[in-house]
């Protein structure tokens, strides 16, 4: 998981977009990142990224396609964008959440139970779940369904309950595709 950043040619301030991605280096996803964004050409940096192992008491692991068991009643993994804003701010807020739930609905339910959900809004600019890669209060994509096309065919996500977890360790700074 990646949060991308570039300023596009005509774009006053940074722009920024989140990026899934497979692979066993981050060096080994910089094709794919290229491909993800072209406008962004050779500006694009990473502002933040994740390992994604575990979500909220959830293990999240990566199988081969053929190696996966299909459960369409099994948690599956959901990537959120909270929007937000405080009073006299002049910005929205954004918050990147991940969940672990069997459906759309269990997941937007959960999202809405977030302290950013509950304490970025007030009369008038309440909190919502941002349209950010169809994301919204009708639409929910699941994790897999945003991967690109060739690593959806190769890759399955496995969701399991586990008791005990470490949290997965944010990777935060200014990391430049090109000296990967």
């Amino acid at each position: 998981m990646m949060m991308l950043g570039c300023r596009p040619a005509g774009r006053n301030t940074e722009q920024h977009d989140m990026f899934f991605g497979i692979a066993p280096t981050i060096k080994d996803l910089v094709p794919d990142i290229k491909a993800f964004w072209p406008e962004a050409k050779d500006k694009i940096h990473i502002d933040a990224w994740r390992e994604v192992t575990q979500v909220d008491g959830y293990q999240i692991r990566v199988l081969p396609r053929e190696a996966a068991v299909a459960d369409e009643s099994a948690d599956k993994l959901f990537f959120l964008n909270l929007g937000g804003y405080k009073a006299g701010e002049f910005d929205e807020f954004h918050y990147k959440t991940l969940v672990v739930a069997p459906d759309n609905g269990a997941a937007i339910k959960q999202a809405k139970q977030s302290a950013f959900y509950k304490h970025t809004g007030f009369k008038g600019a309440t909190s919502h779940i941002d349209d950010k890669f169809g994301v919204d209060v009708d639409e929910l994509y699941q994790v897999k369904d945003i991967l690109a096309d060739d690593i959806k065919q190769k890759y399955s996500i496995q969701v399991t309950a586990r008791e005990s977890s470490t949290p997965d360790e944010l990777h935060l700074g200014y990391f430049i595709l090109g000296k990967l």
